[in-house]
């Protein structure tokens, strides 16, 4: 694909939400491990980075609705080259990583070790066949907490699945109608804080129609990652007659607001001991409006970026082509990188950052090598 046809400033976008992603999972150990937990240096630098990377996941969505919408292809054959194209890919990973306790019982390897590679089986994992086969069964319905970060490919392959009916809307709509849409999946955003902070002074449970019956209130329709869908489609080609410098200045002023209202929101749950992890995830909530105003600044703020030198372009294409790869493998080496980067190696702001960047190497040398090896094929093991 030549320069004139890529969108190079959408490789930079997702060059940066991998990254983010990424950065997500090197703290979870911060505060799932005991001995970091019990350490407040370690739980601030969790908060800290955790509310920086929220747009991860809400990033991605923006590209796949910006590539996507508005399908042009009829559903079967839309299917047949998405879902397909990311489906066995998910299936082998999927079965690989629930099968890694049974291989460590194999190789005669103590059972820590299922720990030091997915910090959230500590302790709790069997190296039994019969455990490993049971929770294989379990991928067509739930992900494990040994492949953590495969609860979005179930979210990607439920987007596949509407896009070519949300589709036919989009490509009749107008760009009233749209911005429409828009402001309704914006009142929806508030809807997490509304659940806990206003129901309670009603002294009710649930608002605006839901029910113990009925969980899709006045504006489910509306709500949720489809919103982010029109939201990558729509600023597009938006023409925002916004000097550099302008857009600039709001950017940082959106995503220094909606990280405040995260940081704060999520430093308070984490410090009060009664805190459900209900509580502890409310702030971090994707579809919440502090996530989606850092996701926006991001967006635009990484549309003004120009590349013109040709490695790098070349490098951010090759990184495009191998960015499903980097995903799906990548949680495989958090746990060891951690152990190797983790103190007293280097000081606990740094750690993070450097784990990332080792993660996201490893992981796209590891796609790009299988991807040599098994030239055309490789599309069924890494995308």
């Amino acid at each position: 694909m030549t320069e004139t046809k890529r969108i190079i400033w959408l490789d930079v976008i997702r060059l940066i939400a991998m990254l983010m992603v990424i950065g997500v999972h090197c703290i979870d150990p911060f505060y799932i491990s005991p001995a970091m937990r019990d350490n407040p240096e370690y739980t601030r630098w969790a908060a800290i980075y955790g509310s920086l990377f929220r747009p991860s996941v809400p990033l991605f969505t923006m590209m796949t609705g910006l590539l996507l919408l508005p399908v042009r292809q009829t559903a079967g054959v839309f299917y047949k080259k998405r879902i397909l194209r990311i489906l066995f890919p998910m299936l082998i990973w999927s079965v690989l990583y629930n099968l890694f306790p049974w291989f460590t019982g194999v190789l005669g390897l103590p059972k820590e070790i299922i720990g030091d590679f997915f910090c959230y089986v500590q302790g709790s994992e069997s190296q039994a066949l019969a455990a490993s086969l049971k929770d294989v069964a379990m991928i067509p319905f739930q992900f494990s907490f040994k492949e953590n970060h495969m609860w979005c490919m179930y979210l990607l392959l439920g987007l596949y699945l509407y896009m070519p009916f949300f589709s036919a809307w989009v490509e009749k709509a107008g760009e009233k109608e749209k911005r429409i849409f828009l402001s309704l999946w914006g009142v929806s955003l508030f809807l997490p804080y509304l659940q806990a902070y206003v129901a309670p002074l009603f002294g009710v449970r649930f608002l605006l129609g839901e029910a113990t019956w009925n969980a899709y209130g006045l504006f489910y329709y509306f709500a949720g990652f489809n919103g982010y869908l029109i939201l990558g489609h729509y600023l597009k080609n938006a023409a925002l007659q916004w000097s550099t410098l302008k857009t600039c200045t709001i950017c940082l002023v959106l995503f220094a607001l909606g990280y405040a209202v995260t940081f704060s929101g999520f430093s308070s749950a984490a410090a009060n001991p009664a805190s459900t992890e209900e509580d502890m995830e409310l702030f971090f909530t994707f579809c919440s409006p502090n996530v989606a105003i850092m996701t926006i600044a991001v967006f635009l703020l990484l549309r003004q970026v120009t590349v013109r030198r040709a490695w790098l372009v070349r490098a951010l294409e090759n990184m495009t082509r191998c960015g499903f790869g980097i995903y799906i493998i990548h949680y495989f080496v958090v746990g060891p990188f951690f152990l190797l980067i983790a103190p007293p190696s280097l000081p606990i702001p740094l750690q993070v950052p450097v784990m990332a960047v080792c993660i996201f190497a490893t992981s796209w040398a590891i796609t790009a090598l299988l991807r040599k090896i098994f030239g055309r094929k490789a599309i069924y093991i890494v995308g």
